[in-house]
């Protein structure tokens, strides 16, 4: 599975992505809300498992379309203790705040919710992710509950499959948005 957002390449993980994603798992930057920096054994132990993911859970390579340059991972999977699916990311610092983890999260959440057809989605931050948090909200997912996990208070979001009408109680003014991507008119989101 390949797809494409305006500035990004998103693909399931192969693996010859191995390093780079091994570099991101030891980002200090990236992984200070996910528990730190794990050990090697456990990175192998998870990109394995990303390989061999049986369906629906789905990892994806981030990479950007003009340089090839890796960027990210961001998976679709089975959440903890319910029938429910989850949406993760995580993205290199030197590619925050140019809107990039948001194009890329709008697009994926746009195929999971179709490809896997299912009727929402859910992901689960820190609530000191601030950055996270904003994200979050501003693809439209609501905060549905606060529990602790990991040691660390969480804040869990969803978005529920709604059919994409031009309502301007969106985060974002539709109008715009379905003018960059025409082709969610079609689409249940």
């Amino acid at each position: 599975m390949k797809f494409m957002s305006n500035r990004c390449v998103i693909e399931r993980i192969q693996p010859e992505h191995y390093m780079d994603i091994q570099g991101l798992y030891t980002n200090e930057s990236v992984r200070e809300y996910l528990g730190g920096i794990p050990q090697k054994n456990y990175i192998e132990a998870s990109f394995r498992g990303m390989l061999e993911a049986p369906f629906p859970n789905t990892y994806f390579y981030i990479s950007l379309k003009k340089t090839g340059e890796f960027i990210g991972l961001v998976s679709i999977d089975e959440y903890h203790e319910q029938e429910l699916y989850e949406l993760s990311y995580q993205f290199l610092p030197e590619y925050w705040g140019r809107g990039l983890a948001f194009e890329v999260l709008t697009q994926v959440v746009e195929e999971g919710l179709t490809y896997l057809n299912i009727s929402s989605i859910v992901a689960e931050t820190q609530t000191a992710n601030r950055a996270s948090c904003r994200l979050l909200e501003k693809l439209g997912m609501k905060k549905v509950q606060v529990l602790e996990r990991f040691g660390r208070e969480q804040a869990v979001y969803e978005l529920k499959k709604r059919v994409l009408s031009l309502d301007k109680s969106l985060p974002y003014q539709a109008e715009d948005f379905l003018s960059k991507s025409p082709h969610l008119l079609t689409i249940i989101f």
